[in-house]
């Protein structure tokens, strides 16, 4: 989330400033194992123009709003880059001997050398690894609330020259989005009030914190003492809220200013049977950059071909029990986890995204935190109760955490609001753009959906308020209420739907019935940027 200050400050302390030509001082500027080139200026980034026309009062979401389409012209600047269409070049950096040992990563059309600074990153390697061997655009301007200071870091990286962009797929411009940029600058100045330069966005949660892990101990303890059903059921509740809580902001940089107690925090993920490492991947690269579409979202066709999410998937004729069937599947999440991170660890992949910057101690904690779950639900109750007692516990954990997971998991994302089963912004947004010409903030709000407010947030470390979460997801979510009513009055400006409902059982309810009608729905094929060509995806 803070890559560009600790590549910046790297590259300060290497003795490598801003030249004010190429030829400057070349001797400094090359890089002899990349051919890189220091310094040069960016174009400045194309602006949108908003256009609204006139309201109507529509029900969206359970809730009477304001509503109209929102058409976003392009009104690009003099200078102003021409996008670049990318994915289908026939060049292979990933396997080309030129580029072996350097990690190179793409923002908006250049490649940067960011080797010599992986170690600096003051939010940690773990989290600047996710930019390796992509296009790391959205991934690095949603996790920044001052983009101007962050790119002015980032242009001081090595940048490689003659590097074949057009051969990787390109990633969504978050900044191009006039809404998103709005939001961003109310939210810096109405809820941070300018402190999120000294790291006030990150801060905030550490009561929550304290108050999940101080439960999950206390569970885990009470589990060992006695092992059965009843405190296997208080240890799966633990279990789902570490995964809806800490382990996921910290994962995302956001529980903390320092790189440690959010990696730390993260790893408590691989404590309750799941990947951090595998998390990070299918979670931030693949989910958030790309929400509900249906080739790049790992969470739209990770279920397939058992559930149907989205009505642009293939239609078997038993889809049409699905709302019934679901919850015979909701159990085995937990299962599904671990075979999906043990699968991805074998073949170097998720099911949405390839784990190119992943290092191999990150790889490491894939088996040694499957070791440290089997040891605390399983092999300690085991020596200290017998085989019966550990079986009735630990199944007792595992259906609790994995139906509390789904269904929380689940309602976020799968309304008709958030998917283009019917006519409106949703589905032209997901039909009618390809996936670079899509404006992102557009999409993260039209393709989530908010239930509950401020009780709900500390049950769900901000889930419930799943659009500010995709919005900015590097933003501690005890501060998702403040930056929720932003949203809703900058969707009401334009005529953007916000889609929200008052509790979880009413779009829950909700979700069944949206299950219900897509499992019963047609086809519905889209025609394809070539980025997004199935033949293609290995490169994501």
């Amino acid at each position: 989330g803070v890559m560009a200050y600790g590549l910046a400050r790297a590259s300060r302390r290497a003795g490598i400033g801003t030249h004010k030509s190429i030829g400057h001082n070349a001797g400094q500027m090359l890089l002899s194992t990349s051919k890189t080139v220091l310094g040069q200026a960016r174009p400045a980034l194309p602006k949108r123009a908003c256009k609204v026309p006139a309201r109507r009062p529509a029900v969206v979401s359970g809730r009477t709003q304001l509503v109209a389409k929102a058409v976003l012209a392009d009104a690009p600047t003099k200078n102003a880059e021409k996008p670049v269409t990318m994915g289908t070049g026939s060049a292979d950096p990933w396997n080309d001997p030129k580029y072996a040992g350097i990690k190179w990563t793409v923002y908006r059309g250049k490649a940067y050398n960011l080797t010599p600074y992986m170690q600096r990153h003051p939010g940690g390697s773990w989290l600047i690894n996710l930019a390796v061997g992509r296009d790391c655009t959205a991934l690095f301007e949603s996790s920044h609330l001052r983009p101007d200071v962050a790119i002015s870091h980032l242009k001081r990286l090595p940048v490689i020259e003659d590097f074949p962009i057009d051969a990787v797929p390109r990633s969504p411009y978050p900044n191009d989005s006039e809404i998103y940029c709005a939001i961003r600058e109310r939210v810096r100045k109405e809820v941070f009030k300018g402190q999120d330069a000294k790291g006030a966005h990150r801060t905030g949660s550490e009561g929550a914190a304290l108050a999940v892990i101080s439960y999950s101990v206390a569970a885990w303890l009470l589990y060992a003492w006695d092992t059965n059903p009843a405190t296997g059921f208080l240890l799966g509740l633990a279990g789902a809220w570490i995964g809806l809580t800490i382990q996921h902001c910290g994962n995302h940089g956001a529980m903390s200013t320092n790189p440690i107690v959010n990696n730390m925090l993260g790893l408590t993920d691989d404590l309750t049977g799941g990947s951090s490492l595998m998390w990070r991947y299918h979670h931030q690269v693949s989910h958030h950059i790309h929400c509900n579409d249906d080739v790049f979202d790992e969470d739209v066709m990770n279920a397939a071909p058992f559930l149907r999410f989205d009505p642009r998937q293939p239609r078997y004729w038993y889809h049409q029990f699905q709302h019934i069937y679901m919850w015979a599947t909701f159990p085995f999440l937990n299962l599904v986890f671990q075979w999906g991170d043990i699968k991805a660890l074998i073949e170097n992949r998720t099911v949405g995204a390839t784990l190119y910057g992943a290092s191999d101690f990150e790889k490491s904690t894939v088996i040694m935190g499957k070791l440290a779950h089997y040891t605390l639900l399983w092999f300690v109750p085991l020596y200290l109760h017998g085989g019966a007692a550990t079986v009735s516990g630990a199944l007792a954990y595992i259906v609790t955490q994995s139906v509390v997971l789904a269904g929380t998991f689940a309602v976020s994302h799968n309304v008709p609001e958030a998917k283009p089963l019917d006519a409106g912004v949703t589905r032209e947004t997901m039909y009618e753009s390809s996936v670079a010409d899509r404006d992102w903030g557009v999409q993260q709000i039209v393709t989530s959906a908010n239930w509950g407010g401020v009780v709900g947030n500390f049950f769900t470390g901000g889930l419930n308020l799943q659009i500010e979460h995709h919005l900015f997801p590097a933003v501690a979510f005890m501060h998702y209420p403040a930056i929720s009513a932003i949203v809703r009055d900058e969707c009401r400006k334009r005529g953007v739907p916000y889609n929200e409902y008052d509790t979880l059982p009413e779009i829950l309810g909700r979700f069944v019935r949206y299950m219900k009608e897509v499992g019963a729905a047609p086809e519905q094929p889209v025609s394809r940027a070539p980025e997004a060509q199935p033949e293609l995806l290995a490169r994501v």
